[in-house]
């Protein structure tokens, strides 16, 4: 058995993980990391993707043979669904992890979203409130790297202007914009984890369309860029090393994290602090597969880890509109509109963050079923290149994503019976939504099959609700009660003065914008909270 030692240890080289390891490993803390994947080359990655024929999340990131990950159309290959809705949410198992395929976009929480207990009536309240994170946001934006528009703040009062311009909107959103005004909605540029200028040693976004699964030139900030600031401060990360339990003696202190290596071996890490960010499926799962010998497990005194899983209710429209819109250009959304994201509603049903799409109706393959479709037709040559073009033109996608409230029996469980290539349980997950969920997706999909009249939209159809492939948290709720959550407002854990978890897993809500913000803003937060008490632990 290896022994590995530092100050502080980290399960996870994701956002959450690298942002904490870095900020440690520049103060001079002695940091290692945990990735229980492998490293990407991002040359070879945007080779796998363009050899794809699904070009699906995971495609530039296969999954090592003893790491199973869930991709599009592979849900079932990692997770074991218990129902009665199929949960969806994608992870990428690799260094840097899902941030790899993520949009890019990095909304701040509004400050009711901290709030839907007191101020709705519905979920519950976060520990905290949107102004004791309001400068972390500045420095999280700060340090992905963030682009956005000086005249809007998308409901998050800022103290600090963007550190970039925005990234200019598309044709296609000032069409939707004007189609928009017929309807009663209004348009805004979104702020973006990418660079609108050169910067941090990056390139400008330079609109490759790519971006899920992968910008083949890094202009889209991926937690790469800090585990590699990590690595140059000093820390150690060690990929391949599959977190299989969290040792935790008599005085509740976590002395130690066992992992695998592909071999089989089993290895330890040893350290003074702990830090698990391996993202809401499998922060729980070590945790739930870590046993006290006093019984129970680890970090679970409140029968809540795995517990209040959380993502959002997917839905959306396609259609055929009668002017071209030229879909198949720049990131994913590059602007959105503005209402149904908060407000009194809220009491009766889930706000919704509406954006139109800018990869068409199937991302990178569109224009692959667009040819099909015609040559199935009898189209040939240029009368078959030119009807391609004109539908590709007018592709359009747009749909809403709804905030599901907590649930405790929306949950991660162990899977004993059906275990992994290393013989580990895989995760199981029970998961369905209700009637506030549903009821803000008929709100928001009736504003959207108007925006489609409005465009004179032909071949519309309906898709969904699915659970969100890119948005999940919840599993271990933060908060001040022990016998309710399992971390406090630092994200320390209630039962074990040393062990952290920081991430989504942590959130009590996850309302309808993208969490990825928010997660780097509490990782800064609680690396500052584990540097000023490192020394007395």
């Amino acid at each position: 058995m290896a022994i590995l030692t530092a100050d502080v240890v980290i399960v996870g080289s994701g956002i959450a993980g690298a942002m904490t390891g870095y900020t440690l490993a520049r103060n001079g803390v002695k940091v290692l990391i945990l990735e229980a994947g492998p490293r990407v080359d991002r040359a070879n990655a945007t080779a796998l993707f363009r050899r794809s024929p699904t070009k699906t999340p995971n495609a530039p990131y296969p999954a090592h043979p003893k790491v199973p990950q869930p991709d599009e159309d592979s849900i079932g290959s990692y997770y074991v669904q218990a129902g009665p809705v199929t949960f969806r949410g994608l992870q990428a198992r690799c260094v840097g992890g899902t941030t790899w395929h993520w949009g890019g976009l990095t909304l701040r929480y509004r400050p009711n979203d901290f709030m839907l207990k007191s101020k709705f009536g519905v979920g519950v309240d976060w520990p905290l409130r949107y102004a004791d994170l309001e400068r972390w946001y500045g420095e999280a934006e700060s340090e992905i790297g963030v682009c956005g528009p000086p005249d809007y703040d998308w409901g998050s009062p800022r103290s600090t202007p963007y550190p970039m311009p925005p990234i200019a909107p598309t044709y296609l959103d000032t069409v939707i914009g004007a189609a928009c005004a017929h309807v009663g909605l209004t348009m805004a540029p979104f702020p973006h984890g990418r660079n609108s200028v050169a910067r941090d040693g990056r390139p400008p976004c330079c609109g490759n369309a790519s971006c899920v699964p992968i910008c083949p030139i890094g202009a889209k900030y991926d937690a790469s860029v800090h585990v590699a600031k990590a690595e140059a401060a000093g820390a150690r990360i060690e990929p391949l090393a599959i977190a299989s339990e969290v040792v935790a003696g008599a005085d509740r202190k976590v002395s130690a994290i066992r992992f695998l290596r592909p071999d089989g071996s089993v290895h330890e890490a040893r350290g003074k602090v702990f830090v698990i960010a391996a993202h809401a499926i499998e922060t729980p799962k070590l945790l739930l597969m870590s046993r006290l010998a006093s019984g129970g497990t680890v970090a679970n005194a409140s029968d809540q880890v795995g517990r209040n899983l959380l993502t959002q209710l997917d839905a959306g429209m396609i259609g055929l509109t009668r002017d071209k819109l030229y879909p198949y250009r720049g990131p994913v959304e590059t602007s959105g509109i503005v209402q149904m994201r908060d407000g009194d509603f809220r009491g009766m049903h889930g706000a919704a963050g509406v954006s139109p799409s800018n990869e068409g109706w199937s991302r990178a393959i569109g224009p692959f079923k667009a040819a099909e479709k015609y040559a199935a037709q009898g189209l040939r040559g240029v009368a078959l290149a030119e009807e391609v073009s004109y539908h590709l033109a007018r592709e359009l996608a747009i749909g809403p994503s709804v905030e599901v409230l907590p649930d405790p029996d929306n949950r991660v469980t162990l899977a004993a019976d059906q275990k992994d290539p290393l013989g580990l349980p895989r995760p199981r997950i029970a998961f369905k939504w209700g009637d506030y969920e549903m009821a803000g997706m008929k709100v928001a999909m009736e504003y959207v099959l108007g925006l489609m009249y409005a465009l004179g939209a032909t071949d519309v159809q309906t898709q969904g609700p699915v659970t969100d492939g890119a948005v999940m948290g919840g599993t271990c709720r933060m908060g001040e009660d022990p016998r309710t959550t399992v971390v406090d407002r630092n994200l320390r854990t209630h039962d074990h003065p040393n062990l952290y978890l920081v991430g989504s897993s942590t959130f009590p809500t996850i309302t309808a914008s993208p969490p990825t913000l928010t997660i780097a803003a509490f990782a800064l937060r609680a690396a500052d909270t584990i540097r000023s008490e490192l020394p007395s632990l």
